[in-house]
């Protein structure tokens, strides 16, 4: 076998506060929050000199976890060259099954979250919506109908 499982995704953040905010409010659970830096995540990320905090929050079920990131150092980067390094904020989407999507919106949106575009019908078998939240972070909501 390849791979175990998939085990987070990294999203890297200027707003650390208002994004924990904003996921939690999604229902993930904070599992931590700590300094990261030294010797072994420069090797890892191949930046010098790295300074972060980061938070995991993960999905109630346990399986699923989003990784949030700030760098103190060195400074986040907007842009998106070619080969964008790994303190490059954002990431396109990140889809999550809800049980109740317009309450989900209704609470995000007290967050600053605001629809990108309509919540559309699936067919017969969901209801779909992307939202972005803090730092252009979009996520997607689907809940299984019928």
């Amino acid at each position: 076998m390849a791979i175990q499982r998939m085990d987070n995704v990294l999203i890297v953040v200027d707003d650390l506060d208002a994004t924990i905010e904003f996921f939690v409010e999604l229902g993930m659970e904070l599992e931590g929050r700590a300094p990261i830096e030294g010797r072994w995540v420069e090797q890892v990320i191949g930046i010098d000199d790295v300074r972060q905090e980061v938070a995991m929050l993960r999905t109630p079920d346990g399986h699923g976890r989003i990784e949030l990131a700030r760098f103190h150092t060195p400074k986040a980067i907007s842009a998106e060259p070619k080969d964008a390094p790994a303190n490059t904020l954002g990431i396109r989407r990140v889809m999550f099954a809800v049980d109740d999507i317009e309450d989900v919106v209704a609470r995000l949106r007290t967050h600053g979250a605001e629809l990108v575009g309509e919540l559309a019908r699936y067919e017969d078998s969901y209801r779909l919506c992307y939202v972005r939240g803090p730092e252009g972070i979009i996520v997607g909501l689907a809940e299984q109908v019928g």
